[in-house]
């Protein structure tokens, strides 16, 4: 069961489900290629390409959770908080498909299915529940890091689910799901504190010295007491 942590090595699901899957990838890619281009502006690609630098470093940490299972931090939540879910997947997606080509983490054939999990599926879970509790919570540095720390451990458990899907499909190992699905989950609980824990100090840090550079500060900002002074000054006239 090597490698099946986060980073699926070649072999662990069939060419057919890894094939789909590859389709699947590159689809949400190429969206996240046409919706990233609105973001990216002259104070965000900066901070993609530093985000991206950061989450390699960090992903490079892998642990050991069972005899040859090993997991690592996704980032996905960390990215989708600075710049946004479209140029965060792609951040996340660089990654990946640097480590696989480079340092052979995760398998070629296996690729679409690591970005599928980590870049599109782990990316979206984390950027539902920021948008979710940054509309409860308030907007300033503990508030961000309450939500980063969150939507991490979430977004990280999530993400280990889908493999288990992606196993049912076409696993190619005679494992109990059930076993699969409890030892994904046990560990990447485990996983997602660690990474909330440096994503809350991460997100909170930069949201003190630089809010304008927090995605999340800006999309969720409120607009309401703006609308109200508006209406108030219209009623005035």
């Amino acid at each position: 069961m090597n490698g099946v942590a986060m980073h699926i090595a070649n072999g662990i699901v069939n060419a057919q489900v890894s094939a789909v899957f590859a389709a699947i990838a590159a689809a949400a890619l190429a969206i996240c290629v046409w919706r990233g281009r609105a973001d990216l502006d002259d104070r965000l690609a900066p901070m993609a390409g530093l985000v991206a630098a950061f989450i390699f470093a960090v992903q490079m940490l892998n642990f050991q959770v069972l005899p040859g299972v090993s997991g690592h931090l996704l980032g996905g939540t960390l990215a989708v908080v600075l710049v946004g879910p479209w140029v965060g997947a792609l951040c996340v997606s660089t990654v990946l498909i640097i480590q696989c080509l480079l340092f052979a983490d995760g398998g070629l054939t296996a690729l679409g299915l690591n970005i599928t999990n980590m870049a599109v599926i782990g990316t979206a879970a984390g950027y539902l529940l920021v948008a979710g509790l940054l509309r409860l919570l308030p907007k300033t540095p503990r508030g961000v890091a309450v939500t980063a720390f969150v939507a991490s451990i979430v977004s990280v458990v999530v993400a280990s689910q889908a493999f288990v899907i992606e196993y049912a499909l076409g696993g190619t190992t005679e494992l109990s799901l059930g076993t699969i699905a409890a030892s994904m989950a046990g560990a990447h609980v485990l996983i997602g504190i660690g990474e909330g824990l440096i994503a809350a100090v991460t997100v909170a840090t930069v949201a003190r010295v630089r809010p304008d550079l927090v995605y999340a500060l800006r999309r969720f900002r409120t607009t309401r007491p703006a609308v109200a002074t508006q209406k108030t000054v219209g009623a005035q006239a």
